[in-house]
């Protein structure tokens, strides 16, 4: 099971955009090779960073959401605090990048 909440077009404002703490949001897709190795990898984080929140939303499944961010390339994860957007990763990305950004966050 994934430590990686889903989000939706219709979830994203309260589960990212209203959210107490910091939040990292992986986009990805079903057929994006990429995104499937970054996966295990962001669930690995989660575990290691509670105060952090981290979610995920389908490109595919929700297209609004990932339209009004500028999402053309995938992976793409995003680090939002208190509702702002304060930086983003396009393509794949290592866990050391990661884990440097989700340290300065939490």
């Amino acid at each position: 099971m994934s430590n990686l909440t889903a989000v939706t077009d219709a979830s994203f404002a309260s589960e990212v955009l209203g959210a107490s703490q910091p939040v990292l949001v992986d986009y990805w897709a079903d057929w994006c090779s990429p995104c499937k190795q970054l996966a295990p990898v962001l669930d690995e984080l989660a575990k290691q960073y509670p105060s952090i929140k981290f979610v995920s939303i389908d490109a595919d499944a929700n297209t609004a959401i990932p339209a009004a961010q500028d999402i053309r390339t995938l992976p793409t994860v995003q680090f939002f605090q208190g509702g702002q957007l304060i930086q983003a990763l396009v393509g794949s990305v290592t866990k050391m990048k990661l884990r440097q950004i989700l340290d300065d966050l939490s």
